[in-house]
């Protein structure tokens, strides 16, 4: 029987955590351990302390997603083989989002602390987001994260990769799978014009000054990219995730947990000149 703790960055009643809870049950003893409230894009966030409720599921956690991990792996009194994070209400993909999402974040501190983990997120081929999510059918989402997870166990792919980020399109009938990168296409905007909204005050000598994330060419912020897409599509190459994305598909991404240091001659030859000092 495989133990699986499993936790969101939607909150512990989010409607993606409830059908996947469902449907891992088939895989294992599935144990909660969730964010009492919307946690969405705290990263690896941590707190140092933090309060804890039953709850149906298992245990409501008031903190960070990470916390959530942390908790479960450290502080209940079981072994756990697999976490799981998710379903996320939205994609979670690109190597910027990767490092902002609540969702990968609580997979990437399993993976630090030694437990291989799974990431799953949803997005919509249509409206890209689905929210709001009592709206939408995250059966299939589970359903791909699910069948990922048994045969991955059942191959040993966690013995060579620390977590897998899923990507599954909520509506679609038997998706194809790709195994992907995350796509680095990423860029800030800065306005310097922008209007201050009403419960914002601006002093003299300050400026109201908004930064813009703007991670496809056609848009910026949290826009759906769906619409007109098909103008940047041979922008992203058929193994990177955005392009999966595009493409209506589940984007599987294997990850590594610690940051691998990249051997450069120069910098040697910097550091060789400095010690001969």
């Amino acid at each position: 029987m495989t133990d699986i703790l499993l936790t969101n960055d939607d909150g512990i009643d989010g409607d993606g955590l409830a059908v996947l809870r469902e449907e891992l049950q088939s895989v294992g003893d599935v144990t909660v351990v969730a964010p009492a409230d919307n946690q969405s894009g705290v990263g690896r966030k941590r707190t140092s302390a933090a309060t804890r409720v039953d709850h149906e599921f298992g245990y409501a956690l008031a903190g960070t997603p990470a916390d959530c991990v942390a908790y479960g792996l450290r502080g209940l009194d079981r072994e756990f083989d697999l976490v799981v994070s998710g379903c996320n209400h939205g994609p979670n993909m690109g190597a910027y989002v990767l490092g902002r999402s609540g969702t990968v974040g609580a997979a990437m501190e399993a993976a630090f602390l030694g437990t291989p983990a799974v990431a799953v997120s949803a997005y919509h081929n249509v409206e890209f987001f689905p929210h709001p999510p009592a709206d939408y059918d995250f059966d299939e989402p589970a359903r791909v994260a699910r069948e990922l997870i048994e045969r991955s166990l059942d191959a040993s792919v966690f013995e060579s990769v620390d977590l897998l980020n899923v990507n599954a399109p909520i509506g679609a009938t038997d998706p194809r799978i790709r195994v992907t990168h995350p796509d680095d296409d990423f860029d800030v905007l800065v306005d310097h014009d922008a209007d201050a909204p009403d419960d914002v005050t601006v002093d003299d000598g300050e400026r109201y000054v908004e930064l813009r994330d703007k991670f496809w060419p056609h848009t910026v912020g949290y826009e759906n990219p769906l619409p007109n897409v098909d103008e940047v599509r041979d922008r992203y190459d058929e193994g990177s995730d955005r392009r999966a994305i595009v493409d209506g598909e589940v984007s599987v991404s294997p990850l590594s947990a610690p940051r691998t240091a990249t051997h450069h001659e120069k910098l040697d030859a910097i550091v060789e000149t400095l010690n001969a000092r």
